[in-house]
């Protein structure tokens, strides 16, 4: 069954648009997190804040180029809170907000569900 999402926010983005149309609440944050590398993400900022260099070594093959996008679109949902210092160099650091943190539930079950089903197959 689709859900009808009312949405009054002018100028979202493609994705960020999917709250006002026709999409199942599951699909709706599913397709948030579909992205390669945003779980990844996100599971990382579970440990903390963390700085841009800090999550391109903790996710290795992650270009810097798509950590950047991946950090913008969970920023522009309201999972990633991103803080700027002024200072020289500049320093930038990334958390989770409330609503990110709501998901570390969600995908501690997938981790033991993918722990579960990968031990069976090895059998």
């Amino acid at each position: 069954m689709k859900i009808k999402h009312t949405c009054t926010a002018p100028n979202l983005q493609p994705l960020a648009a999917a709250c006002c149309e026709d999409t199942h609440p599951i699909e709706f944050v599913l397709e948030l997190l579909a992205n390669k590398w945003s779980v990844s993400i996100v599971r990382e900022l579970f440990k903390g804040v963390r700085r841009t260099h800090e999550l391109l070594e903790a996710l290795p093959g992650i270009s810097s180029k798509t950590l950047t996008a991946r950090l913008r679109e969970l920023e522009t949902h309201g999972l990633v809170n991103r803080k700027v210092y002024a200072e020289i160099p500049p320093r930038v650091e990334y958390s989770l907000t409330e609503k990110g943190r709501e998901l570390q539930g969600a995908i501690a079950v997938l981790k033991q569900l993918g722990e579960k089903w990968l031990s069976k197959e090895a059998c």
